[in-house]
């Protein structure tokens, strides 16, 4: 079966399910989309390797791509290989001196240590046939924080708080290690300092 390259666009509440996230991942070289529920800590995991933040700890994924460095085993791939009964199945190709191999997957976390090991993200034409969503003309264009502004209450609420407000709220929320909402507060913040 052929393969088909995917990209993160977006990275978003779910409409669907409550204290769920959605990836959505598109054809690098189409107008499909692939919605995908997720976890909060999984998406929290996507959105701070995409955004290239720097936790004062390692996050799950960030230990695993660590303890993977340190035996010298390569990622080169995942697949989202299998949908049933709207569950998505992954598998991680990775290599060692001695081998390749693929290891079974949930997609979430394949796609947080895809992000993280800046490796491509593959699934076959069937499945983003049955699952996946056509753009009508749309552009191609990441949106990550712009998405995920919605968990701090909004981007409106967000404009109505002073700098100095922000910027607090910004260290508190660090400070309990929440990316996400860290990510949509200093997108404000970068918006202010560029007017």
């Amino acid at each position: 079966m052929k393969k088909i390259e995917l990209e993160i666009v977006a990275l978003s509440h779910s409409i669907t399910q409550t204290h769920s996230y959605a990836v959505v991942l598109g054809e690098i070289s189409g107008l499909r989309r692939l919605p995908i529920v997720i976890g909060g800590f999984e998406a929290q995991a996507i959105a701070v390797a995409l955004e290239r933040m720097s936790p004062s700890r390692p996050l799950t994924h960030d230990l695993m791509k660590n303890f993977m460095i340190a035996f010298n085993i390569e990622l080169h791939e995942i697949i989202i290989n299998d949908l049933q009964e709207g569950i998505f199945y992954s598998k991680l190709i990775c290599s060692s001196n001695k081998d390749t191999v693929e290891i079974d997957s949930r997609t979430s976390d394949a796609i947080a240590l895809a992000v993280r090991f800046g490796c491509p993200i593959y699934t076959y034409d069937n499945i983003i046939s049955s699952a996946g969503v056509m753009m009508e003309g749309g552009t191609k264009k990441t949106e990550t924080s712009k998405s995920i502004a919605t968990e701090t209450g909004g981007k409106d609420d967000l404009k109505s708080l002073a700098t100095e407000d922000l910027n607090n709220l910004l260290n508190e929320v660090l400070e309990h290690e929440d990316y996400i909402k860290a990510i949509a507060i200093r997108d404000e913040l970068k918006n202010r300092n560029g007017k």
